[in-house]
């Protein structure tokens, strides 16, 4: 919603760079209070490691349901 509903892509190019940008500044950039005001960066990863065994959360859920 934050980032589709509130700009007015034109094409699908437009879109397609338009979330790569608000993904990336939705996981290295801002806040989530349930993670404790940490980015989800911050959160899975510990000294350039994943808290996941090297796995991000959606690898292990896409793992899991297979």
């Amino acid at each position: 919603y934050e980032c589709v509903y509130l700009h007015a892509f034109e094409t699908g190019s437009e879109l397609k760079a338009g979330l790569a940008r608000w993904i990336t500044y939705y996981n290295t950039q801002r806040p989530h209070s349930s993670l404790a005001g940490r980015t989800p960066a911050e959160a899975y990863r510990r000294n350039g490691q994943s808290d996941h065994g090297g796995h991000a959360p959606h690898d292990l859920m896409i793992k899991q349901a297979a």
